[in-house]
């Protein structure tokens, strides 16, 4: 069976819940969309796409030291 993206997933989170309450993001959400975008153990080229785009939304001065770099860390694991 072939592997379902979870890109649209991962839009709609970002912009109802991270984007939209506070425009930044926080260890729980990072955490929903990295269990979101691994559910399948693998990160599609759609899922990279939409993950480069959130991250790219995020300021460094805006979030926890710790935010940070989990997300460079998952950025440089698969490829984001």
């Amino acid at each position: 069976m072939a592997k379902k993206s979870r890109a649209s997933e991962l839009v709609g989170y970002s912009f109802l819940t991270i984007f939209a309450n506070d425009d930044t993001i926080d260890e729980h959400e990072l955490g929903m969309l990295e269990r979101l975008a691994l559910e399948d153990l693998q990160v599609d080229e759609k899922e990279r796409q939409v993950l480069r785009n959130i991250f790219s939304r995020v300021e460094r001065e805006r979030v926890t030291e710790r935010v940070w770099t989990e997300m460079q860390a998952f950025r440089a694991k698969y490829g984001v």
